[in-house]
């Protein structure tokens, strides 16, 4: 297959490699947008159709779930069949579920058209990186780019209750899919004007049976923490799950030894930096996607809340992502990551710690101060988080490697969705407060394991790989 890189492609002025950084950027707000603006709106749903609690986390995890299988199969077929190629197929992917999404009439074939979604995401975040570091060779302007990349995911995640919220409110709950139709018609446009097409130097085989074991010990672990608390933790079907888990994780661990060409290079895992980076990006996204559920069924069931006032409660999250993430990344161009984590790690913490002694009638004013201190150190994290990861590897496939950077970001959303929503399902309204406390600590746990990415990290900024 002939093939281009890096270097053979002719330079882009810095106006047209910016306007492809924004063209990526807008397509990456959908990504992170569909995994948290139906947060706000899962009492609707469930209400809509039908649903009980229990059930309504699979909206969310048949997304994150199928996202985080498919992202490194993507980030490598992107790197053989042509970047801008499979993101537009991703992109008419995504738009077709959508528009499902939003005319599903049962449960089942919402949970189905989500997991669609997730396919066709998986197109979109991998590939996004992968174009934007093939756009900027400068090793300083590609660590201001990833870190305004990596902002607008960050805002997007954030922005989602809210304006999911709004949407319910004004239209109904299938307005949060119908909203993704206009932007995906742009984003097509966009692309076909303004994003050259790129691939890596060579083209890999794909590793189909790493890609299975992958996406088996993904969506059985997901499924035991979900329905865990109703099946019964040790009972037969659950101890069942946990030895599927356990061979489909071996197996896949030996699998990807034997692989020339691997899916998952494990190797990696061997260097600090990308490994608590990786690590450290799971954590980031469990605390998120733990707090933003945990507000949800709190406020709404608990307190009584429309899903607009419930989004509105989560404005100074998003307000802390959007003033901190273009900072963090500045910071992580100028000094490197290390500081940036250790300010993410210090607010996450402190934010959660707010959170444990919740009660029924907690003051509102402490309910937005833990969020706005989660969300400030939310937006200092994902910049220093992206770069490390991306830094740590050899230079190789930018696809594959900004695939398992966010492979490690949506394994911790559906990981936070299940962990909190397993802990209050089946809780009386009144006793989803005291029910959600180990949420809390869980989020706090978070913020201090970013200390320790923190100390792994480089303490300067290295040069991220170029993509072959």
């Amino acid at each position: 297959m002939t093939t281009t890189s890096l270097a053979a492609q002719p330079a882009l002025s810095a106006r047209r490699r910016w306007t492809v950084l924004a063209v990526c950027a807008l397509s990456m707000f959908l990504v992170g947008l569909d995994t948290t603006i139906v947060n706000v709106g899962l009492p609707v749903i469930g209400h809509g159709l039908g649903v009980g609690t229990r059930s309504l986390e699979w909206v969310v995890d048949a997304y994150t779930v199928v996202l985080a299988s498919l992202l490194i199969v993507s980030g490598a077929l992107a790197d053989r069949f042509g970047r801008r190629r499979v993101f537009q197929c991703g992109l008419i992917v995504f738009g077709v579920a959508s528009l499902a999404c939003a005319v599903a009439p049962s449960f089942g074939l919402l949970v189905a058209a989500r997991a669609l979604q997730g396919v066709g995401a998986s197109m979109l975040s991998p590939v996004a990186l992968a174009i934007v570091v093939n756009a900027m060779p400068d090793p300083r302007e590609r660590a201001r780019a990833i870190g305004v990349w990596a902002s607008v995911f960050g805002l997007s995640m954030a922005a989602g209750p809210v304006t999911g919220g709004a949407l319910i409110a004004a239209f109904g709950w299938r307005s949060v899919f119908w909203i993704n139709a206009p932007v995906i018609v742009a984003a097509l446009v966009l692309v076909a004007v303004f994003v050259p097409e790129s691939r890596g130097r060579r083209a890999r085989r794909l590793d189909l049976p790493g890609q299975a074991l992958l996406t088996l010990a993904l969506c059985v672990s997901v499924a035991v923490l979900i329905e865990g608390p109703r099946i019964g933790w040790t009972s037969p079907l659950g101890v069942a799950g946990y030895a599927v888990i356990a061979v489909a994780a071996a197996g896949f661990v030996r699998v990807e030894g034997r692989q020339s060409e691997p899916l998952m290079d494990l190797a990696l895992f061997r260097r600090p930096p990308f490994a608590t980076a990786a690590l450290g990006a799971v954590a980031v996204f469990v605390a998120l996607n733990a707090t933003l559920l945990l507000n949800t069924l709190y406020l709404q069931h608990s307190r009584g809340w429309t899903p607009l006032a419930t989004g509105m409660a989560t404005l100074p999250m998003a307000l802390g992502a959007t003033l901190c993430a273009p900072w963090s990344g500045n910071l992580t161009a100028r000094l490197g990551p290390r500081r940036p984590l250790i300010l993410a790690g210090a607010f996450t913490a402190a934010g959660g710690l707010c959170m444990v002694g919740l009660g029924p009638d907690t003051n509102v004013l402490l309910l937005l101060l833990a969020y706005l201190l989660i969300g400030i150190g939310f937006g200092f994290a994902n910049a220093p988080i992206t770069n490390t990861a991306v830094s740590g590897l050899p230079p190789s496939r930018a696809g594959v490697a900004g695939a398992i950077t966010s492979t490690a970001r949506q394994v911790g959303s559906a990981v936070g969705i299940a962990a909190a929503g397993g802990l209050v399902s089946g809780a009386a309204p009144g006793d989803i407060a005291r029910a959600s406390h180990p949420g809390w600590l869980l989020v706090t746990a978070c913020g201090l394991f970013l200390l320790v990415v923190a100390r792994a990290s480089r303490p300067a900024t290295a040069p991220a790989p170029r993509p072959n």
